[in-house]
């Protein structure tokens, strides 16, 4: 984010003494992408950054991940990862279970009720959408209140801990957890040359909530988690450190978290209907981001709502259902939670009856969250876990002819 922001104590020359109101100096870290060649902010700690008294291997949730054979769309139903009061014990971090994954972006899930320990992915960015719940993140720039519908971009490498607030041990905090080996940031056809959102842009800077004020911590032999990033990205490391890492009394800069909720995306609507690209809210490198959100639809006299059928010949798409009603869907048994993949080389779209029910819809009512990737996805071994293998014969009513991957539906399958 190109979006300069200040927070708390900060000198009044960067790269200069910095000094305490008792005397001692202050210890400036500068937090950057690409090296020194791109955005970057300046923090200033009470304790150098850097004093760690151990280290030892720390094994991240299961990283496993299979390819997508036989080449197959799929239904997997997310909130059956956490049966009954189970999510009562999960940690937002360690608590995540891999559903999907590519050498690009992993996507996990996870209900929690307890707060994770203090955390910090150097693999890349991560956005986590809220489902449902309430959550304070505490980060080393300061505090994010959150909330169901925010999207939270973690920047690459900022110590962070989630803790579940509201209705606490009651329901669980729903977290969508999209972590990339890069950056995350607007389109950048979104953008002027200077890194403005532009006119066109379906949300503004007005829309983004990042830290307001210091978050001060003490005590000192901190656990921090980290997560390595490269071809180590499923290992990682326990750091001790000797001061705690919330220590910072101000930043500034153009790197730092923020929420966006999806509640403030304006959605793009024409005459006839729009491809997902108009939907778009976030890119990485490798895939993209998008949100499809309760609007008017298109208003040709002949105009078809429902997306037509389509093949995606570079890229896999996963669509997260989470809220309201996907009438593109209905029949196939997706719902809340639910997540659908169709890989490349599948085509797909409405399901049968589907185009023919939504002829004169004025209005959709529905909330996904899409990930188009442009590698070839694979299945976590909670993602198998969580499937429906009665998805890929919707749209026929049938099961195979041979047995060469899961049974039929039956009639309740397809209701």
């Amino acid at each position: 984010m190109a979006y300069y922001r200040a927070v708390g104590s900060i000198p009044p020359k960067r790269h200069t003494q910095h000094r305490s109101p008792g005397g001692g100096l202050y210890y400036e870290e500068l937090m950057g992408a690409d090296g020194f060649s791109s955005d970057s902010s300046l923090l200033y700690h009470r304790g150098i950054p850097s004093a760690i008294v151990d280290a030892t291997p720390w094994e991240p949730p299961d990283q496993t991940l299979a390819e997508n054979r036989p080449l197959l769309p799929r239904h997997l139903r997310l909130h059956a990862l956490f049966p009954e009061e189970s999510w009562k014990d999960a940690d937002p971090v360690t608590g995540r279970r891999l559903v999907l994954g590519n050498t690009d972006v992993r996507i996990s899930y996870v209900a929690a009720g307890v707060s994770s320990p203090l955390y910090r992915n150097v693999a890349g960015d991560e956005c986590v959408y809220v489902e449902s719940g309430t959550a304070t993140v505490e980060t080393v720039f300061g505090a994010l209140t959150v909330r169901q519908g925010d999207y939270v971009l973690l920047p690459q490498s900022t110590t962070h801990r989630w803790v579940p607030t509201g209705e606490g041990a009651a329901k669980p905090l729903r977290l969508y957890v999209i972590e990339a080996n890069s950056h995350i940031a607007p389109p950048p056809r979104y953008l002027s040359p200077r890194g403005q959102l532009l006119e066109h842009a379906p949300y503004c800077e007005r829309d983004l909530h990042g830290p307001t004020e210091p978050l001060l911590a003490d005590g000192g032999d901190v656990e921090v988690l980290v997560r390595h990033r490269g071809a180590q990205a499923a290992t990682g490391t326990r750091y001790v450190y000797q001061t705690h890492p919330f220590d910072v009394v101000g930043w500034d800069g153009c790197v730092y978290p923020y929420t966006f909720n999806i509640a403030d995306f304006e959605p793009l609507t024409g005459r006839v209907h729009q491809p997902p690209p108009a939907h778009q809210v976030f890119a990485g490198d490798g895939f993209v981001v998008c949100n499809f959100v309760p609007r008017k639809v298109d208003y040709h006299p002949l105009a078809v709502p429902l997306p037509y059928y389509h093949s995606n010949v570079d890229s896999d798409e996963v669509m997260f259902y989470c809220g309201g009603d996907y009438a593109a869907r209905r029949g196939a048994g997706i719902g809340q939670g639910s997540v659908s993949l169709h890989p490349a080389g599948y085509c797909h779209g409405p399901q049968p009856g589907a185009v023919e029910r939504s002829l004169g819809t004025e209005f959709v009512d529905e909330l996904a969250v899409m990930v188009d990737t442009f590698r070839p996805l694979q299945l976590g071994e909670d993602g198998r876990a969580a499937e429906d293998p009665a998805y890929a014969w919707t749209w026929s009513g049938r099961g195979p002819t041979r047995r060469t991957g899961p049974t039929g539906p039956t009639g309740s399958e397809l209701r």
